[in-house]
Protein backbone atom coordinates (compact mmCIF):
# COMPACT_ATOMS: atom_id res chain seq x y z
CA UNK A 1 0.00 0.00 0.00
CA UNK A 2 0.96 3.67 -0.36
CA UNK A 3 2.51 4.93 2.87
CA UNK A 4 3.96 8.27 1.79
CA UNK A 5 3.55 10.77 -1.04
CA UNK A 6 5.96 13.70 -1.34
CA UNK A 7 5.51 16.43 -3.96
CA UNK A 8 7.78 19.38 -4.66
CA UNK A 9 7.28 22.20 -7.17
CA UNK A 10 4.39 20.71 -9.14
CA UNK A 11 1.89 23.33 -10.42
CA UNK A 12 0.54 25.02 -7.25
CA UNK A 13 2.27 22.65 -4.84
CA UNK A 14 5.60 23.95 -3.59
CA UNK A 15 6.27 21.34 -0.93
CA UNK A 16 3.95 18.64 0.34
CA UNK A 17 4.40 15.41 2.27
CA UNK A 18 1.47 13.12 3.08
CA UNK A 19 1.35 9.90 5.07
CA UNK A 20 -1.33 7.30 4.41
CA UNK A 21 -2.67 4.29 6.27
CA UNK A 22 -4.75 1.20 5.57
CA UNK A 23 -8.45 1.44 4.90
CA UNK A 24 -10.37 4.29 3.29
CA UNK A 25 -8.84 7.75 2.98
CA UNK A 26 -10.77 10.64 1.48
CA UNK A 27 -9.57 13.93 0.04
CA UNK A 28 -12.03 16.79 0.03
CA UNK A 29 -11.97 20.49 -0.74
CA UNK A 30 -13.64 23.16 -2.75
CA UNK A 31 -13.61 23.03 -6.52
CA UNK A 32 -10.28 24.34 -7.85
CA UNK A 33 -8.43 23.69 -4.61
CA UNK A 34 -5.97 21.36 -6.31
CA UNK A 35 -7.37 17.83 -6.03
CA UNK A 36 -6.68 17.09 -9.69
CA UNK A 37 -3.15 18.46 -9.30
CA UNK A 38 -2.55 16.00 -6.49
CA UNK A 39 -3.75 13.07 -8.61
CA UNK A 40 -1.76 14.23 -11.65
CA UNK A 41 1.36 14.34 -9.50
CA UNK A 42 0.63 10.88 -8.11
CA UNK A 43 0.09 9.52 -11.63
CA UNK A 44 3.43 11.03 -12.66
CA UNK A 45 5.21 9.04 -9.95
CA UNK A 46 3.50 5.88 -11.24
CA UNK A 47 4.88 6.33 -14.74
CA UNK A 48 2.17 8.57 -16.20
CA UNK A 49 2.80 10.93 -19.05
CA UNK A 50 5.09 13.82 -18.20
CA UNK A 51 4.54 17.44 -19.18
CA UNK A 52 6.76 20.43 -18.63
CA UNK A 53 3.71 22.50 -17.70
CA UNK A 54 3.45 20.50 -14.46
CA UNK A 55 6.55 22.25 -13.11
CA UNK A 56 5.69 25.16 -10.79
CA UNK A 57 6.16 28.55 -12.42
CA UNK A 58 9.67 29.89 -11.91
CA UNK A 59 11.22 26.50 -11.08
CA UNK A 60 13.46 24.41 -13.32
CA UNK A 61 12.05 21.07 -12.25
CA UNK A 62 9.50 19.37 -10.02
CA UNK A 63 9.63 16.03 -8.23
CA UNK A 64 7.17 13.44 -6.95
CA UNK A 65 8.06 10.50 -4.67
CA UNK A 66 5.70 7.67 -3.72
CA UNK A 67 6.70 5.12 -1.06
CA UNK A 68 5.00 1.72 -0.98
CA UNK A 69 4.99 -1.07 1.56
CA UNK A 70 4.19 -4.30 -0.27
CA UNK A 71 4.62 -8.00 0.39
CA UNK A 72 7.82 -9.78 -0.55
CA UNK A 73 6.03 -11.80 -3.21
CA UNK A 74 4.24 -8.84 -4.80
CA UNK A 75 4.65 -8.68 -8.62
CA UNK A 76 6.12 -5.18 -8.35
CA UNK A 77 9.15 -6.58 -6.57
CA UNK A 78 9.68 -9.17 -9.29
CA UNK A 79 9.52 -6.52 -12.01
CA UNK A 80 12.05 -4.45 -10.06
CA UNK A 81 14.30 -7.45 -9.50
CA UNK A 82 14.20 -8.28 -13.23
CA UNK A 83 15.39 -4.71 -13.85
CA UNK A 84 18.29 -5.35 -11.44
CA UNK A 85 16.92 -3.00 -8.80
CA UNK A 86 17.65 -3.51 -5.10
CA UNK A 87 14.28 -4.53 -3.61
CA UNK A 88 15.11 -4.64 0.09
CA UNK A 89 12.67 -2.64 2.22
CA UNK A 90 10.00 -0.35 0.82
CA UNK A 91 9.60 0.38 -2.89
CA UNK A 92 10.28 4.06 -3.57
CA UNK A 93 9.10 5.41 -6.92
CA UNK A 94 10.45 8.83 -7.85
CA UNK A 95 9.90 10.97 -10.93
CA UNK A 96 11.62 14.22 -11.79
CA UNK A 97 9.81 16.47 -14.25
CA UNK A 98 12.00 19.07 -15.96
CA UNK A 99 10.45 22.29 -17.24
CA UNK A 100 11.62 21.58 -20.79
CA UNK A 101 9.49 18.42 -20.86
CA UNK A 102 12.15 15.82 -20.07
CA UNK A 103 11.64 13.42 -17.17
CA UNK A 104 13.82 11.07 -15.17
CA UNK A 105 12.58 8.02 -13.31
CA UNK A 106 14.01 6.19 -10.30
CA UNK A 107 13.07 3.13 -8.25
CA UNK A 108 14.84 2.80 -4.92
CA UNK A 109 17.17 5.56 -6.13
CA UNK A 110 18.27 3.54 -9.16
CA UNK A 111 17.62 5.13 -12.59
CA UNK A 112 15.04 3.23 -14.64
CA UNK A 113 13.12 3.73 -17.87
CA UNK A 114 9.62 5.17 -17.72
CA UNK A 115 8.39 1.82 -19.04
CA UNK A 116 9.79 0.00 -16.01
CA UNK A 117 8.37 2.65 -13.67
CA UNK A 118 4.96 2.33 -15.32
CA UNK A 119 5.05 -1.48 -15.14
CA UNK A 120 5.79 -1.36 -11.42
CA UNK A 121 3.28 1.40 -10.76
CA UNK A 122 0.46 -0.44 -12.55
CA UNK A 123 0.79 -3.38 -10.15
CA UNK A 124 0.69 -1.12 -7.10
CA UNK A 125 -2.07 1.37 -7.89
CA UNK A 126 -5.25 1.54 -9.95
CA UNK A 127 -6.73 4.99 -10.55
CA UNK A 128 -10.41 5.13 -11.48
CA UNK A 129 -12.13 8.30 -12.53
CA UNK A 130 -15.12 9.44 -14.53
CA UNK A 131 -13.09 9.59 -17.73
CA UNK A 132 -10.69 6.78 -16.97
CA UNK A 133 -9.82 4.87 -20.14
CA UNK A 134 -7.58 2.27 -18.55
CA UNK A 135 -8.22 -0.18 -15.69
CA UNK A 136 -11.55 -1.98 -15.90
CA UNK A 137 -12.77 -0.20 -19.01
CA UNK A 138 -9.91 -1.60 -21.08
CA UNK A 139 -11.23 -4.74 -22.84
CA UNK A 140 -7.73 -6.21 -22.79
CA UNK A 141 -8.06 -6.67 -19.03
CA UNK A 142 -11.57 -8.12 -18.99
CA UNK A 143 -10.56 -11.70 -19.75
CA UNK A 144 -7.99 -11.71 -16.94
CA UNK A 145 -10.57 -10.21 -14.53
CA UNK A 146 -13.12 -12.91 -15.36
CA UNK A 147 -10.49 -15.65 -15.03
CA UNK A 148 -9.46 -14.32 -11.62
CA UNK A 149 -13.08 -14.10 -10.48
CA UNK A 150 -13.74 -17.69 -11.60
CA UNK A 151 -10.52 -19.06 -10.04
CA UNK A 152 -9.55 -20.35 -13.47
CA UNK A 153 -5.78 -19.94 -13.12
CA UNK A 154 -5.12 -23.67 -13.58
CA UNK A 155 -7.29 -23.87 -16.67
CA UNK A 156 -5.65 -20.75 -18.14
CA UNK A 157 -2.20 -22.22 -17.60
CA UNK A 158 -3.28 -25.51 -19.19
CA UNK A 159 -4.50 -23.67 -22.30
CA UNK A 160 -1.37 -21.53 -22.46
CA UNK A 161 0.86 -24.60 -22.25
CA UNK A 162 -1.24 -26.44 -24.84
CA UNK A 163 -1.03 -23.41 -27.15
CA UNK A 164 2.74 -23.38 -26.73
CA UNK A 165 2.91 -27.06 -27.71
CA UNK A 166 0.72 -26.40 -30.76
CA UNK A 167 2.93 -23.49 -31.76
CA UNK A 168 6.13 -25.51 -31.32
CA UNK A 169 4.69 -28.52 -33.17
CA UNK A 170 3.47 -26.32 -36.03
CA UNK A 171 6.84 -24.61 -36.27
CA UNK A 172 8.72 -27.92 -36.26
CA UNK A 173 6.39 -29.30 -38.94
CA UNK A 174 6.73 -26.21 -41.12
CA UNK A 175 10.51 -26.15 -40.82
CA UNK A 176 10.69 -29.84 -41.75
CA UNK A 177 8.28 -29.31 -44.64
CA UNK A 178 10.52 -26.56 -45.95
CA UNK A 179 13.54 -28.84 -45.70
CA UNK A 180 11.75 -31.71 -47.42
CA UNK A 181 10.42 -29.42 -50.15
CA UNK A 182 13.88 -28.04 -50.77
CA UNK A 183 15.30 -31.56 -50.77
CA UNK A 184 12.61 -32.70 -53.21
CA UNK A 185 13.60 -29.96 -55.63
CA UNK A 186 17.22 -31.11 -55.37
CA UNK A 187 16.43 -34.84 -55.32
CA UNK A 188 17.06 -35.50 -59.03
CA UNK A 189 20.35 -33.66 -58.90
CA UNK A 190 21.39 -35.49 -55.72
CA UNK A 191 20.54 -38.92 -57.06
CA UNK A 192 22.39 -38.23 -60.33
CA UNK A 193 25.39 -36.90 -58.38
CA UNK A 194 25.47 -39.97 -56.13
CA UNK A 195 25.32 -42.27 -59.16
CA UNK A 196 28.07 -40.34 -60.96
CA UNK A 197 30.39 -40.12 -57.98
CA UNK A 198 29.79 -43.74 -57.00
CA UNK A 199 30.84 -44.77 -60.52
CA UNK A 200 33.87 -42.48 -60.36
CA UNK A 201 34.78 -43.78 -56.85
CA UNK A 202 37.22 -40.98 -55.98
CA UNK A 203 39.80 -41.57 -53.25
CA UNK A 204 41.42 -39.04 -50.97
CA UNK A 205 44.93 -38.15 -52.21
CA UNK A 206 44.36 -39.87 -55.55
CA UNK A 207 44.83 -36.77 -57.68
CA UNK A 208 48.29 -36.04 -56.30
CA UNK A 209 49.41 -39.63 -56.77
CA UNK A 210 48.17 -39.75 -60.37
CA UNK A 211 49.73 -36.39 -61.19
CA UNK A 212 53.12 -37.50 -59.91
CA UNK A 213 52.88 -40.82 -61.78
CA UNK A 214 51.96 -39.01 -65.00
CA UNK A 215 54.97 -36.70 -64.69
CA UNK A 216 57.25 -39.69 -64.08
CA UNK A 217 55.94 -41.54 -67.14
CA UNK A 218 56.20 -38.46 -69.35
CA UNK A 219 59.87 -37.97 -68.35
CA UNK A 220 60.74 -41.65 -68.19
CA UNK A 221 62.32 -41.95 -71.72
CA UNK A 222 65.02 -39.36 -71.09
CA UNK A 223 65.63 -40.66 -67.60
CA UNK A 224 65.90 -44.26 -68.86
CA UNK A 225 68.70 -43.32 -71.30
CA UNK A 226 70.78 -41.77 -68.55
CA UNK A 227 70.12 -44.68 -66.24
CA UNK A 228 71.25 -47.18 -68.87
CA UNK A 229 74.46 -45.24 -69.49
CA UNK A 230 75.17 -45.20 -65.78
CA UNK A 231 74.41 -48.91 -65.55
CA UNK A 232 76.80 -49.63 -68.44
CA UNK A 233 79.56 -47.73 -66.66
CA UNK A 234 79.00 -49.69 -63.47
CA UNK A 235 78.11 -53.17 -64.75
CA UNK A 236 78.79 -53.22 -68.49
CA UNK A 237 81.90 -53.97 -70.56
CA UNK A 238 83.58 -50.89 -69.14
CA UNK A 239 82.88 -51.93 -65.58
CA UNK A 240 85.95 -51.71 -63.27
CA UNK A 241 84.68 -54.66 -61.23
CA UNK A 242 86.77 -57.43 -62.98
CA UNK A 243 89.99 -55.47 -62.67
CA UNK A 244 89.31 -54.50 -59.07
CA UNK A 245 88.46 -58.12 -58.21
CA UNK A 246 91.71 -59.36 -59.82
CA UNK A 247 93.69 -56.74 -57.93
CA UNK A 248 92.11 -57.81 -54.63
CA UNK A 249 93.03 -61.51 -55.27
CA UNK A 250 96.58 -60.60 -56.12
CA UNK A 251 97.00 -58.53 -52.99
CA UNK A 252 95.43 -61.23 -50.83
CA UNK A 253 98.21 -63.64 -52.00
CA UNK A 254 100.76 -61.14 -50.69
CA UNK A 255 98.98 -60.58 -47.43
CA UNK A 256 101.08 -63.07 -45.44
CA UNK A 257 104.32 -61.36 -46.49
CA UNK A 258 103.34 -57.84 -45.44
CA UNK A 259 99.97 -57.85 -43.69
CA UNK A 260 100.23 -54.30 -42.38
CA UNK A 261 100.67 -52.97 -45.88
CA UNK A 262 98.24 -55.21 -47.76
CA UNK A 263 95.21 -55.60 -45.48
CA UNK A 264 94.12 -51.89 -45.41
CA UNK A 265 94.28 -51.75 -49.20
CA UNK A 266 92.29 -54.99 -49.58
CA UNK A 267 89.69 -53.70 -47.15
CA UNK A 268 89.29 -50.44 -49.09
CA UNK A 269 89.01 -52.26 -52.42
CA UNK A 270 86.35 -54.63 -50.94
CA UNK A 271 84.37 -51.59 -49.85
CA UNK A 272 84.61 -50.11 -53.33
CA UNK A 273 83.35 -53.34 -54.87
CA UNK A 274 80.38 -53.45 -52.42
CA UNK A 275 79.50 -49.80 -53.24
CA UNK A 276 79.68 -50.51 -56.96
CA UNK A 277 77.39 -53.52 -56.51
CA UNK A 278 74.86 -51.41 -54.54
CA UNK A 279 74.95 -48.77 -57.28
CA UNK A 280 74.29 -51.48 -59.87
CA UNK A 281 71.31 -52.79 -57.92
CA UNK A 282 69.88 -49.29 -57.54
CA UNK A 283 70.31 -48.59 -61.23
CA UNK A 284 68.62 -51.87 -62.14
CA UNK A 285 65.65 -50.97 -59.93
CA UNK A 286 65.44 -47.48 -61.42
CA UNK A 287 65.57 -48.87 -64.96
CA UNK A 288 62.77 -51.31 -64.18
CA UNK A 289 60.71 -48.46 -62.65
CA UNK A 290 61.30 -46.30 -65.69
CA UNK A 291 59.82 -48.95 -67.93
CA UNK A 292 56.05 -48.26 -68.61
CA UNK A 293 53.28 -49.27 -70.94
CA UNK A 294 52.10 -46.29 -73.04
CA UNK A 295 48.58 -47.47 -72.35
CA UNK A 296 49.20 -46.87 -68.63
CA UNK A 297 50.03 -43.22 -69.33
CA UNK A 298 46.81 -42.90 -71.32
CA UNK A 299 44.75 -44.48 -68.53
CA UNK A 300 46.39 -42.34 -65.85
CA UNK A 301 45.67 -39.18 -67.80
CA UNK A 302 42.04 -40.21 -68.39
CA UNK A 303 41.54 -40.88 -64.68
CA UNK A 304 43.24 -37.65 -63.65
CA UNK A 305 41.20 -35.60 -66.10
CA UNK A 306 37.95 -37.30 -64.95
CA UNK A 307 38.68 -36.42 -61.32
CA UNK A 308 39.49 -32.83 -62.17
CA UNK A 309 36.37 -32.48 -64.34
CA UNK A 310 34.20 -33.73 -61.46
CA UNK A 311 35.94 -31.33 -59.08
CA UNK A 312 35.10 -28.40 -61.39
CA UNK A 313 31.52 -29.58 -61.84
CA UNK A 314 30.83 -29.82 -58.11
CA UNK A 315 33.05 -26.84 -57.24
CA UNK A 316 35.23 -28.68 -54.70
CA UNK A 317 38.88 -29.73 -54.65
CA UNK A 318 39.38 -33.21 -56.14
CA UNK A 319 40.50 -34.51 -52.75
CA UNK A 320 37.06 -33.61 -51.32
CA UNK A 321 35.05 -35.53 -53.93
CA UNK A 322 34.88 -38.63 -51.75
CA UNK A 323 33.52 -36.65 -48.79
CA UNK A 324 31.07 -34.85 -51.09
CA UNK A 325 29.79 -38.17 -52.37
CA UNK A 326 29.14 -39.30 -48.79
CA UNK A 327 27.25 -36.08 -48.04
CA UNK A 328 25.07 -36.55 -51.10
CA UNK A 329 24.36 -40.13 -50.07
CA UNK A 330 23.24 -38.89 -46.63
CA UNK A 331 21.07 -36.16 -48.21
CA UNK A 332 19.30 -38.71 -50.38
CA UNK A 333 18.73 -40.88 -47.31
CA UNK A 334 17.38 -37.83 -45.46
CA UNK A 335 14.88 -37.19 -48.25
CA UNK A 336 13.58 -40.71 -47.96
CA UNK A 337 13.52 -40.55 -44.16
CA UNK A 338 12.06 -37.04 -44.26
CA UNK A 339 8.81 -38.26 -45.77
CA UNK A 340 8.38 -40.65 -42.84
CA UNK A 341 9.35 -37.96 -40.29
CA UNK A 342 6.88 -35.56 -41.90
CA UNK A 343 4.03 -37.92 -41.14
CA UNK A 344 5.24 -38.24 -37.54
CA UNK A 345 5.37 -34.45 -37.06
CA UNK A 346 1.88 -34.10 -38.53
CA UNK A 347 0.64 -36.63 -35.99
CA UNK A 348 2.33 -34.70 -33.15
CA UNK A 349 0.64 -31.48 -34.30
CA UNK A 350 -2.77 -33.15 -34.47
CA UNK A 351 -2.31 -34.55 -30.97
CA UNK A 352 -1.21 -31.15 -29.61
CA UNK A 353 -4.18 -29.51 -31.31
CA UNK A 354 -6.62 -32.02 -29.80
CA UNK A 355 -5.15 -31.32 -26.37
CA UNK A 356 -5.48 -27.57 -26.92
CA UNK A 357 -9.09 -27.83 -28.08
CA UNK A 358 -10.02 -29.92 -25.05
CA UNK A 359 -8.30 -27.51 -22.64
CA UNK A 360 -9.77 -24.44 -24.36
CA UNK A 361 -13.28 -25.89 -24.27
CA UNK A 362 -12.90 -26.62 -20.56
CA UNK A 363 -11.69 -23.06 -19.97
CA UNK A 364 -14.48 -21.61 -22.10
CA UNK A 365 -17.11 -23.53 -20.14
CA UNK A 366 -15.55 -22.30 -16.88
CA UNK A 367 -15.62 -18.74 -18.16
CA UNK A 368 -19.30 -18.92 -19.09
CA UNK A 369 -20.14 -20.24 -15.65
CA UNK A 370 -17.99 -17.56 -14.01
CA UNK A 371 -19.57 -14.89 -16.23
CA UNK A 372 -23.04 -15.79 -14.95
CA UNK A 373 -21.84 -15.54 -11.36
CA UNK A 374 -20.00 -12.25 -12.02
CA UNK A 375 -23.00 -10.71 -13.75
CA UNK A 376 -25.25 -11.67 -10.85
CA UNK A 377 -22.80 -10.36 -8.24
CA UNK A 378 -22.32 -7.02 -10.00
CA UNK A 379 -26.05 -6.75 -10.68
CA UNK A 380 -26.75 -7.05 -6.96
CA UNK A 381 -24.53 -4.02 -6.33
CA UNK A 382 -26.20 -1.75 -8.90
CA UNK A 383 -29.62 -0.80 -7.38
CA UNK A 384 -28.18 1.03 -4.36
CA UNK A 385 -25.90 2.92 -6.78
CA UNK A 386 -28.94 4.29 -8.63
CA UNK A 387 -28.36 1.86 -11.48
CA UNK A 388 -31.37 -0.29 -10.69
CA UNK A 389 -32.59 -0.15 -14.30
CA UNK A 390 -29.17 -1.01 -15.71
CA UNK A 391 -27.76 -4.42 -16.55
CA UNK A 392 -24.14 -5.59 -16.40
CA UNK A 393 -23.29 -8.17 -19.06
CA UNK A 394 -20.12 -10.18 -19.59
CA UNK A 395 -20.09 -10.58 -23.36
CA UNK A 396 -18.22 -13.69 -24.53
CA UNK A 397 -17.48 -14.27 -28.21
CA UNK A 398 -15.97 -17.67 -28.98
CA UNK A 399 -13.86 -18.50 -32.02
CA UNK A 400 -12.95 -22.18 -31.98
CA UNK A 401 -10.69 -21.67 -34.97
CA UNK A 402 -8.35 -19.61 -32.80
CA UNK A 403 -5.32 -21.10 -31.13
CA UNK A 404 -4.66 -18.14 -28.88
CA UNK A 405 -2.67 -18.84 -25.67
CA UNK A 406 -5.64 -17.35 -23.78
CA UNK A 407 -8.20 -19.65 -25.34
CA UNK A 408 -11.10 -19.33 -27.77
CA UNK A 409 -12.83 -16.45 -26.05
CA UNK A 410 -12.90 -12.71 -26.55
CA UNK A 411 -14.36 -11.18 -23.41
CA UNK A 412 -15.68 -7.67 -22.91
CA UNK A 413 -17.78 -6.07 -20.20
CA UNK A 414 -20.99 -4.64 -21.61
CA UNK A 415 -23.83 -2.65 -20.10
CA UNK A 416 -27.45 -1.84 -20.80
CA UNK A 417 -28.15 1.42 -19.01
CA UNK A 418 -31.93 1.43 -19.51
CA UNK A 419 -34.55 -1.16 -20.50
CA UNK A 420 -35.19 -1.13 -24.23
CA UNK A 421 -31.80 0.33 -25.11
CA UNK A 422 -29.24 -1.68 -26.96
CA UNK A 423 -26.47 -3.22 -24.82
CA UNK A 424 -22.94 -2.31 -25.77
CA UNK A 425 -19.36 -2.04 -24.50
CA UNK A 426 -19.20 -0.48 -21.06
CA UNK A 427 -16.96 2.37 -22.17
CA UNK A 428 -19.28 3.36 -25.02
CA UNK A 429 -22.76 3.17 -23.51
CA UNK A 430 -22.18 4.34 -19.93
CA UNK A 431 -21.90 8.02 -19.02
CA UNK A 432 -19.02 9.23 -16.89
CA UNK A 433 -20.92 8.90 -13.61
CA UNK A 434 -22.46 5.56 -14.60
CA UNK A 435 -19.06 4.24 -15.65
CA UNK A 436 -17.53 5.14 -12.29
CA UNK A 437 -20.34 3.39 -10.42
CA UNK A 438 -20.11 0.31 -12.62
CA UNK A 439 -16.39 0.22 -11.85
CA UNK A 440 -17.05 0.56 -8.15
CA UNK A 441 -19.53 -2.32 -8.24
CA UNK A 442 -17.01 -4.43 -10.12
CA UNK A 443 -14.23 -3.56 -7.71
CA UNK A 444 -16.38 -4.47 -4.70
CA UNK A 445 -17.15 -7.85 -6.26
CA UNK A 446 -13.51 -8.39 -7.25
CA UNK A 447 -11.96 -7.08 -4.03
CA UNK A 448 -10.30 -10.39 -3.15
CA UNK A 449 -9.40 -11.32 -6.73
CA UNK A 450 -5.95 -9.89 -7.26
CA UNK A 451 -6.67 -6.19 -7.19
CA UNK A 452 -3.83 -3.73 -6.90
CA UNK A 453 -3.11 -3.00 -3.21
CA UNK A 454 -4.07 0.67 -3.62
CA UNK A 455 -7.20 1.89 -5.41
CA UNK A 456 -7.86 5.55 -6.14
CA UNK A 457 -11.36 6.77 -7.04
CA UNK A 458 -11.60 10.29 -8.43
CA UNK A 459 -14.99 11.92 -7.86
CA UNK A 460 -17.02 8.82 -8.70
CA UNK A 461 -19.90 10.33 -6.69
CA UNK A 462 -20.28 13.31 -9.00
CA UNK A 463 -23.92 14.03 -9.79
CA UNK A 464 -25.39 11.83 -7.06
CA UNK A 465 -26.37 12.50 -3.50
CA UNK A 466 -28.37 11.20 -0.60
CA UNK A 467 -28.90 7.44 -0.57
CA UNK A 468 -26.76 6.84 -3.67
CA UNK A 469 -23.80 8.72 -2.23
CA UNK A 470 -24.25 6.77 1.00
CA UNK A 471 -24.30 3.52 -0.98
CA UNK A 472 -21.06 4.54 -2.69
CA UNK A 473 -19.52 5.32 0.68
CA UNK A 474 -20.62 1.95 2.08
CA UNK A 475 -19.06 0.12 -0.85
CA UNK A 476 -15.82 2.08 -0.69
CA UNK A 477 -15.60 1.29 3.02
CA UNK A 478 -16.32 -2.39 2.36
CA UNK A 479 -13.70 -2.43 -0.39
CA UNK A 480 -11.22 -0.82 2.03
CA UNK A 481 -11.46 -3.87 4.29
CA UNK A 482 -9.31 -5.73 1.77
CA UNK A 483 -7.26 -3.06 0.00
CA UNK A 484 -6.17 0.51 0.58
CA UNK A 485 -8.73 2.90 -0.93
CA UNK A 486 -8.28 6.61 -1.60
CA UNK A 487 -11.21 8.68 -2.82
CA UNK A 488 -11.47 12.26 -4.00
CA UNK A 489 -15.05 13.14 -3.16
CA UNK A 490 -17.62 15.92 -2.90
CA UNK A 491 -20.11 13.69 -1.07
CA UNK A 492 -20.30 14.09 2.72
CA UNK A 493 -21.80 10.60 2.97
CA UNK A 494 -18.61 9.18 1.43
CA UNK A 495 -16.29 11.39 3.50
CA UNK A 496 -18.00 10.33 6.73
CA UNK A 497 -17.06 6.69 6.20
CA UNK A 498 -13.31 7.31 5.83
CA UNK A 499 -10.68 6.26 8.31
CA UNK A 500 -8.46 9.18 7.23
CA UNK A 501 -9.61 12.55 5.96
CA UNK A 502 -7.43 15.09 4.12
CA UNK A 503 -8.53 18.62 3.32
CA UNK A 504 -7.17 20.17 0.14
CA UNK A 505 -7.17 23.97 -0.03
CA UNK A 506 -5.44 26.90 -1.71
CA UNK A 507 -3.72 29.46 0.49
CA UNK A 508 -1.84 32.65 -0.18
CA UNK A 509 1.91 32.40 0.30
CA UNK A 510 3.16 34.87 2.91
CA UNK A 511 5.22 37.65 1.39
CA UNK A 512 4.09 36.79 -2.14
CA UNK A 513 1.14 37.36 -4.42
CA UNK A 514 0.95 33.71 -5.44
CA UNK A 515 -1.14 30.89 -3.99
CA UNK A 516 -0.18 27.31 -3.12
CA UNK A 517 -2.11 24.09 -2.60
CA UNK A 518 -2.00 22.71 0.93
CA UNK A 519 -3.22 19.34 2.20
CA UNK A 520 -4.09 19.01 5.89
CA UNK A 521 -5.03 15.78 7.71
CA UNK A 522 -8.17 16.40 9.76
CA UNK A 523 -8.92 15.07 13.23
CA UNK A 524 -12.39 14.80 14.70
CA UNK A 525 -13.32 18.49 15.18
CA UNK A 526 -12.06 19.93 11.89
CA UNK A 527 -13.31 16.87 10.09
CA UNK A 528 -16.87 17.41 11.35
CA UNK A 529 -16.60 21.05 10.26
CA UNK A 530 -15.45 20.04 6.75
CA UNK A 531 -18.31 17.56 6.36
CA UNK A 532 -20.70 20.29 7.54
CA UNK A 533 -19.26 22.58 4.83
CA UNK A 534 -19.82 19.84 2.26
CA UNK A 535 -23.45 19.63 3.43
CA UNK A 536 -24.21 23.33 3.74
CA UNK A 537 -21.96 25.09 1.27
CA UNK A 538 -20.35 28.46 1.93
CA UNK A 539 -22.31 29.20 5.15
CA UNK A 540 -22.02 26.46 7.73
CA UNK A 541 -25.08 26.26 9.97
CA UNK A 542 -25.62 24.49 13.26
CA UNK A 543 -28.03 22.22 11.47
CA UNK A 544 -25.24 21.27 9.07
CA UNK A 545 -22.89 20.57 11.96
CA UNK A 546 -25.51 18.39 13.61
CA UNK A 547 -26.11 16.54 10.35
CA UNK A 548 -22.34 16.04 9.95
CA UNK A 549 -22.17 14.59 13.45
CA UNK A 550 -25.00 12.20 12.66
CA UNK A 551 -23.25 11.06 9.48
CA UNK A 552 -20.05 10.36 11.39
CA UNK A 553 -21.92 8.48 14.12
CA UNK A 554 -23.82 6.44 11.56
CA UNK A 555 -20.59 5.55 9.78
CA UNK A 556 -19.03 4.35 13.02
CA UNK A 557 -22.15 2.41 13.94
Amino acid sequence: MLIQLAIRDIVLIDKLELHFHEGLSVLTGETGAGKSILLDAFALALGGRGDGSLVRHGESQGQVTAVFDCSLDHPARQIAADAEIDIDGDLILRRIQVADGRTRAFVNDQPVSVQVLRAIGSTLVEIHGQHDDRALVDPVTHRAILDAFGNLTGEVQAVSEAARRVRDARQALQEHRNRVEKARKEADFLRHAVEELTKLAPQAGEEETLAERRIVMMQSEKVATDLNEAFEAVAGSASPVPELSAAVRKLERRSAQAPSLVEPSVKALDAALVAIDEARAALEEAIRAAEFDPRELEQTEERLFALRAAARKYDVPADELAALKQRFVEDVAAIDAGEEKLAGLEAILKDADRTYVAAAKTLSAGRRKAAQALDAAVQAELPPLKLERARFITEIQTDEGSRDPNGFDRIEFWAQTNPGTKPGPLMKVASGGELSRFMLALKVVLADKGSAPTLVFDEIDTGVGGAVADAIGQRLARLANGVQVMAVTHAPQVAARAGSHFLIAKEGVRGSDRVATRVVPLDDGPRREEIARMLAGATITEEARAAAARLLEAAIG
